[in-house]
C-alpha cells in the first residue's frame, strides 16, 4: 500500500499551486463582484492543460488519469473555486465524447475545448426533476437524418458563456431510464433561448435555464447509441463526485491556512488568542476532517483509475465533502470575528460558493440512498 505521489504528480501539484496563488487568488473576488464570466482566463487554463485532463492526447488533451484530475482541481480551487466548474465540465465532456461520440464530433469539439477556445455545458436537470434524472421530459424525436428536441433544462453551469451543451432527452419515453439519449447541441442553434440566474454564490459560472423549441440536430450529434444516455451520465458521476469533494477541499484548505495566519497575529486580554481552546480546537478539528476527506477522494479516484467499483465511495465524497468544507469555512469565518462577515476577507465568498455544491450533482439525501443501497441491497432501500 503506497500513498506517495509520482514525480509527475508532484510537479503537477507544485505548478498549479503557484498558478493558483499568483494568478487566480488575487482576482477571485472580482468575478463575484461583477457577476461576469472569467473569459480571459479560459485560454490560459487551456494552455496549462486544465481543460484537457480527460481529453485524449490525439485530440489536444493531456489524457491524464482520474487521480491526476483530482490533484489539479484541488489546487485550482485554492485560487478560485469557481474556475473549477470549467474543469468539471471539461472532464465530463471529455470522458463522454471521447468514449461514445463519432470521431468527427470529437475533433470538432474536444480539441477547442481542451485549448480553452470553447465552453461546453451539461444539460441534464429540469425544473421538475434534479436527482431523479430518469424522469426528464425533454423529448428528441427522429425526423429523417435529424432529431428534433423540445423541452426545458435548468441549473446549467456556464450556460450563458457556453458554445454547446450535452443535452439529455427522452428518445423512448416508455422505457424510462433506458429511453434517454445524449446529444451535442450547439447553443447558437435556432429554437434555443437562454435565461440567466441570479445566484447567492458562484456568480462567475453564469448559470441559467435553456428552452429548446423544436431544435434540430443531425443524427451525427447523438453521443453513443440511442437510449444509452442515462448509463453514460451515471458512470461519469461516479468520479466527478470525487472531483467535487476535492474542489471543496481546496477552497476549505486555503481558508484554513488564511485563518491560521489571521489568528496567530491576534491578541486578546494580553495573550495570543490561539492559547484559547475555543480558537485552537476548531482549527485542529478542521485539519483532521479535511485530511480524512482528502484520502477518501484520492482513494475513490485511484479505484476509478484501477477499473474497480467506486460508486459508493464517490457518493461518500459528495455526501460528506461539501458539507464538511462548508462547516470548516463557517468556523473560520467565526474565528475572523466581524471581519469574516465583511468583504475584506474572501472567507464569506467561499462559504457562499461552496454551499452550492451541497446541492449540485445530487443532494446529500440521494448520496446516502446510493450508499445504503450498496450496503443493504437495492430492494431494501
Amino acid at each position: 500500500m503506497d500513498f506517495s505521489l509520482t514525480e509527475d504528480q508532484i510537479l503537477l501539484v507544485d505548478s498549479l499551486k503557484g498558478f493558483a496563488r499568483k494568478e487566480l487568488l488575487p482576482r477571485y473576488a472580482h468575478w463575484d463582484r461583477t457577476g461576469s464570466f472569467p473569459a480571459e482566463l479560459w485560454p490560459r487554463m487551456g494552455e496549462m492543460g486544465l481543460f484537457g485532463l480527460r481529453v485524449p492526447e490525439a485530440l489536444g488533451g493531456t489524457g491524464l488519469g482520474y487521480l491526476d484530475a483530482g490533484l489539479a482541481i484541488e489546487q485550482v480551487a485554492r485560487g478560485d473555486f469557481n474556475l473549477c466548474y470549467g474543469i468539471l465540465n471539461a472532464c465530463f465532456a471529455g470522458d463522454i465524447l471521447s468514449r461514445f461520440a463519432a470521431p468527427d464530433l470529437c475533433a470538432d469539439w474536444l480539441t477547442p475545448l481542451a485549448a480553452g477556445e470553447k465552453v461546453l455545458c451539461v444539460c441534464l436537470t429540469e425544473p421538475h426533476c434534479g436527482s431523479d434524472a430518469a424522469a426528464i421530459r425533454t423529448r428528441a424525436v427522429r425526423d429523417g437524418g435529424d432529431y428534433v428536441i423540445t423541452g426545458e433544462k435548468s441549473a446549467i453551469t456556464l450556460l450563458m458563456a457556453g458554445d454547446a451543451g450535452i443535452v439529455f432527452a427522452k428518445t423512448d419515453p416508455d422505457k424510462g431510464a433506458r429511453g434517454v439519449s445524449a446529444f451535442l447541441v450547439p447553443l447558437d442553434a435556432p429554437g434555443l433561448t437562454r435565461t440567466p440566474y441570479e445566484d447567492m454564490g458562484a456568480r462567475g459560472i453564469v448559470r441559467g435555464s435553456l428552452f429548446l423549441d423544436g431544435v434540430r440536430v443531425p443524427e451525427a450529434h447523438r453521443i453513443g447509441p440511442e437510449n444509452a444516455g442515462f448509463t453514460q451520465v451515471m458512470a461519469t458521476f461516479d468520479y466527478t463526485r470525487a472531483l467535487i469533494g476535492l474542489m471543496c477541499l481546496g477552497a476549505a484548505e486555503q481558508t484554513l491556512e488564511e485563518t491560521v495566519t489571521y489568528v496567530t497575529g491576534r491578541e486578546a486580554f494580553g495573550q495570543p488568542i490561539t492559547r484559547n481552546q475555543g480558537v485552537s480546537f476548531p482549527l485542529a478539528e478542521a485539519r483532521s476532517r479535511l485530511e480524512m476527506l482528502r484520502w477518501l477522494c484520492y482513494r475513490t479516484l485511484w479505484l476509478r483509475d484501477a477499473g474497480l467499483p467506486h460508486t459508493a465511495e464517490a457518493a461518500m465524497c459528495k455526501a460528506e465533502g461539501p458539507a464538511i468544507c462548508a462547516d470548516v469555512i463557517r468556523d473560520c469565518l467565526v474565528l475572523h470575528g466581524h471581519y469574516g462577515y465583511t468583504r475584506d476577507f474572501p472567507v464569506e465568498q467561499r462559504l457562499r460558493d461552496v454551499l452550492g455544491q451541497i446541492i449540485a450533482d445530487g443532494t446529500p439525501q440521494i448520496m446516502k440512498m446510493i450508499i445504503a443501497r450498496h450496503m443493504l441491497g437495492r430492494d431494501k432501500v
